[in-house]
């Protein structure tokens, strides 16, 4: 049997009904994670566990993932979650990832307030929410665990047509170096990964000049695979990483 890097371990990860979120579910469980697929969506969150899980190592009901419907910027819906979390399995996971995130692009001098808000909402309110809450039940339960931010490149260069989205990511750093200092003490690492331009469904919108302008900017010149990503946020989960915190990790390409 190879020894599987979080083998027996309990994740939460949101956004997952597709791109890195599902990835995430699908590299975590393949190392012997039991997953918590979370997604606006149900439905893709139901696929991501039906089709691109690993089957769950536990043979009995606690040891099967579970598929849920959340919205990361309603508090109500993040602590529903926590609820039902401990109702099933008993305990809080011991891995969170925050990857539920949106954009809604437009030029600074066009972008309204609400597509404003709607992405701060999601993207950094939201990963507030879950860390807030998760992190709590955690230290009420004397748990360590490891919580991984999902940010992006453009948090730290920009982009045009991104002054929201880039903000928000900006904000998810910063963040996770504050919390990785609070909760530090109670043996919770948390650490922010900032991918570059991943063949994701955010970047499918992306129109097809401006990703070959894009490419050239990346040294590796290819696009990031979500898998790519997710085997970061696995490593960040285990206990190899026993002594990361704070980090910010660019998964780029070199971009």
């Amino acid at each position: 049997m190879v020894s599987q890097l979080v083998s027996g371990k309990l994740a939460l990860v949101t956004g997952a009904g597709s791109g890195i979120g599902r990835a995430a579910c699908q590299v975590l469980s393949r190392e012997g994670a039991t997953v918590i697929a979370a997604d606006r969506n149900y439905e893709s969150a139901l696929e991501t566990i039906k089709k691109h899980a690993a089957l769950a190592s536990g043979s009995n009901a606690t040891g099967d993932h579970t598929a849920v419907e959340l919205d990361v910027s309603d508090s109500k819906s993040v602590q529903n979650l926590l609820k039902s979390t401990l109702s099933i399995y008993k305990t809080p996971p011991n891995i969170i990832v925050n990857c539920a995130g949106i954009t809604k692009d437009n030029w600074l001098l066009k972008l309204s307030e609400q597509d404003y808000d709607s992405v701060l909402d999601v993207n950094l309110k939201g990963t507030f929410l879950v860390m807030q809450t998760f992190a709590k039940a955690l230290t009420e339960a004397s748990l360590p665990g490891s919580i991984i931010n999902i940010s992006s490149i453009v948090g730290k260069y920009g982009n045009m047509g991104q002054t929201n989205y880039s903000a928000s990511k900006a904000g998810v750093v910063a963040m996770t170096q504050t919390a990785a200092k609070e909760l530090g003490k109670f043996n919770i690492r948390v650490n922010a990964i900032l991918p570059g331009f991943v063949n994701t469904p955010i970047i499918s919108t992306v129109p097809d000049k401006v990703k070959e302008n894009l490419l050239k900017l990346v040294p590796l010149g290819r696009l990031g695979e979500p898998s790519e990503v997710a085997e970061v946020i696995t490593f960040l989960s285990s206990d190899k990483s026993s002594f990361i915190t704070g980090a910010a990790i660019d998964v780029t390409g070199g971009y």
